[in-house]
């Protein structure tokens, strides 16, 4: 939860780069390709699958959430589809906000998954990972709060995998690389509903009882494909992401200007990725439907985004996302 203040060959490094054109209203990179229609998987691939089979495609869920269709897998990160109203664009920000699940855009949209990634458990991240896990199965993957949390929600232990950042894990058709990472700081150099759960809590009932819990990102990589970044909060440390050198990075919206020199150092650090696509941008309690409704101060700290990684990685394609719509990189 990003805006609350209580709230490999052409390796795009710095050098002239693309012209800005407007989509959706928006400031945007001309886009990487053509949007394909995924083809639907109906099974999860064999545990020695080497190769990936069919088209791999990254839909946008809005927040930082993502649907993500690798041949006959599905990986969802963040994946926040209820967006209910608390208050937090209004300026009437309620922490007693009740949790709630929209199963009819579950039914819509999360009717399958194999795997969940989650970088951490405030309520526009965590909101609706257990029923999701509850209703496809998938396995699902974040810190020990969100294992603990899972725990609350009645899911079974072995369906959740506690990471601390480090591990790569073999899907065989591609990998997961857990990174260590930060949470965004308000304006006060601060977050909202700081704190960790080290063992199994009761229930769930308000969004003040998903805390951050700790933030963790990922990187993506597919087998004859491209590394992808994914962040979802606005924060991070050079040392943790040496190495990574994504093809495309997910990069949250700041939330404020607390952390010093954010583009310029997360471009540098990720090794100036051929795509960057912004996210956590768009008002998350309002309907998932095109075109995002963005807040006025968003939309600037967006363009200001833009064009910062404009000046810090020039030869970047930025992508400024929709929802559902199916990019391939």
């Amino acid at each position: 939860m990003g805006h609350l203040e209580v709230r490999h060959p052409d390796r795009a490094g710095p050098a002239a780069g693309a012209a800005l054109v407007t989509a959706g209203g928006l400031a945007v990179a001309a886009p990487v390709g053509p949007a394909r229609a995924a083809t639907p998987a109906n099974a999860p691939a064999p545990a020695g699958a080497a190769r990936r089979s069919g088209p791999v495609s990254f839909r946008w869920w809005g927040t930082s959430g993502w649907h993500v269709d690798i041949g006959d897998r599905t990986v969802l990160v963040d994946p926040y589809l209820s967006r209910y109203d608390t208050g937090l664009f209004t300026g009437a920000f309620d922490p007693a906000t009740g949790l709630t699940v929209d199963e009819t855009a579950l039914d819509r949209h999360a009717d399958r998954a194999t795997t969940i990634l989650v970088t951490h458990t405030h309520w526009d991240h965590f909101n609706d990972v257990p029923r999701i896990a509850e209703r496809t199965g998938a396995r699902v993957f974040g810190t020990l709060t969100a294992y603990h949390l899972g725990l609350a929600y009645g899911l079974p232990s072995g369906q959740l995998s506690p990471v601390k950042g480090g591990e790569v894990l073999d899907f065989g058709d591609h990998t997961v690389e857990v990174v260590s990472s930060l949470h965004s700081r308000n304006a006060s150099y601060s977050l909202a509903f700081p704190g960790v759960r080290v063992s199994r809590p009761a229930r769930p009932a308000t969004i003040a009882d998903l805390p951050e819990g700790d933030t963790l990102a990922y990187q993506v990589r597919v087998a004859d494909g491209p590394a992808v970044f994914f962040m979802g909060a606005s924060d991070f440390a050079e040392r943790d992401l040496a190495g990574l050198a994504p093809d495309v990075a997910m990069v949250a919206l700041q939330s404020s200007t607390a952390t010093a020199d954010y583009v310029p150092r997360l471009m540098a650090a990720l090794d100036y990725p051929r795509v960057v696509v912004p996210v956590h941008w768009d008002n998350f309690e309002t309907p998932l439907t095109n075109p995002p409704t963005v807040a006025p101060n968003d939309r600037q700290r967006l363009d200001a985004l833009v064009a910062a990684v404009r000046e810090a990685s020039p030869r970047s394609r930025v992508l400024v996302p929709e929802y559902h719509t199916a990019y391939h990189f």
